[in-house]
């Protein structure tokens, strides 16, 4: 019987549609040509970040801690209506036939772990951005941006201060399962090009570069899981130091894989990436720029030259922001919503408590501030930024 169902096993497997491959160091698309990712990153939409809202200097910017502004503020009847409707506004079928129009060729979407519980309406979720990217015809690579546990510490996955997945085997192990069941379900998509294990792993400060050594295990012990049901699908693995550093990185332990860094307020220039290039020319192997963007359109075109220059795969961050000139999109601020910033940026505290009550909105107030803010996070409320567009390389005129 073990031995029938494993004949079953592969026999559909091997069934499975063409998908984009990793061949003598450089992506191939089915019909044989070479591949060149020129894409964008679904930032704030499945692992929301406060930055990207204006929540900042001193206001909340992890997920949990918006969740209980929010709470705080609105009531979390209010607040968990508002989350399940800002994943079915943040990123519709628009967005994706918006981003194919101006000439991206692939979307990278961002995850956390919670929305892809096995209640979780994550994988709705997925299944519709997978299937509105085939029909625009995208590539999608999903990226495990807030693992379990936290692999950064920060705000970023949504963690609780320190990167406890390298110090928690639960974390561990539930990584390893839903990495398992991600491909398990999209074995057979062409359209999905890879599975990101994890964004950004293990930042530079204090002594958290001691976790370096236990980070390629990790990854070996995810990507076993993951060929257990598919051996497809290119893996995408980030170096430590938010993606900066492949000192840590062995051999390649797998044929179809990709090595992939971040890049910010750096030089533009070609030395910020020679490490990353003597490591795809000693073991052959394609690279991906997963990350970049925060800065003017002046140093985004250079880099984005500098980039194509050696053929690198890009995903720029992030496709939109609340009223910016750092991303594609830029949406406007709700009503309301700068006092709600300023009292997000109030100290906490029960001796604060008195203090900040004065300057409280009211729930009328904040309901109505979210409850527009569904609205102006539509691709159409938006304003396309044109001088960006242009510095990725792309003619925004006609858009």
């Amino acid at each position: 019987m073990r031995l029938l169902s494993a004949l079953c096993l592969c026999a559909a497997l091997s069934a499975a549609p063409p998908f984009v491959q990793v061949r003598e160091g450089r992506l191939v698309a089915p019909d044989g040509k070479p591949v060149l990712l020129k894409g964008i990153n679904l930032g704030n939409w499945l692992a929301p970040e406060g930055y990207m809202l204006l929540l900042n200097e001193g206001a909340p910017e992890s997920w949990w801690e918006m969740d209980a502004l929010f709470r705080d503020l609105a009531g979390e009847d209010f607040t968990a209506r508002f989350w399940r409707e800002w994943r079915n506004r943040y990123i519709t079928e628009a967005d994706l036939a918006k981003i194919s129009s101006i000439g991206f060729n692939t979307v990278r979407v961002p995850m956390h772990w919670k929305l892809l519980e096995p209640d979780g309406d994550g994988w709705k979720c997925l299944d519709d951005v997978i299937a509105w990217s085939g029909k625009h015809n995208l590539w999608v690579i999903l990226d495990l941006h807030a693992a379990q546990g936290g692999q950064t510490g920060t705000n970023i996955d949504d963690s609780w201060g320190y990167p406890w997945l390298f110090e928690s085997e639960t974390a561990q192990e539930a990584t390893i399962q839903l990495w398992r069941r991600i491909a398990e379900r999209y074995r057979d998509e062409p359209v999905v090009l890879g599975y990101d294990l994890l964004n950004e792993p293990i930042p530079h400060f204090g002594n958290l570069p001691a976790l370096n050594p236990k980070l390629e295990p990790l990854y070996k012990r995810i990507v076993a899981a993951i060929r257990e049901v598919d051996p497809h699908h290119i893996v995408i693995l980030e170096g430590t130091q938010w993606a900066s550093r492949f000192d840590s990185f062995g051999p390649p332990f797998d044929a179809q894989s990709m090595y992939s860094f971040h890049k910010y307020w750096t030089a533009p220039s070609r030395e910020v990436i020679e490490e990353y290039l003597r490591y795809a020319k000693k073991y052959n192997v394609p690279l991906l720029m997963g990350e970049s963007g925060e800065n003017t359109n002046e140093w985004i075109s250079e880099f984005r030259q500098t980039l194509d220059a050696d053929g690198i795969h890009w995903t720029f961050w992030p496709w939109k922001k609340m009223q910016t000139t750092s991303a594609p999109v830029s949406f406007p601020k709700p009503r309301h919503w700068d006092a709600i910033v300023a009292y997000a940026r109030l100290p906490g505290g029960v001796a604060a408590a008195e203090k900040k009550a004065p300057l409280r909105p009211s729930r009328e107030q904040v309901h109505e501030a979210l409850t527009d803010l569904l609205d102006k996070i539509r691709l159409e409320a938006g304003e396309l930024n044109h001088g960006y567009l242009e510095a990725l390389g792309f003619d925004s005129s006609g858009s």
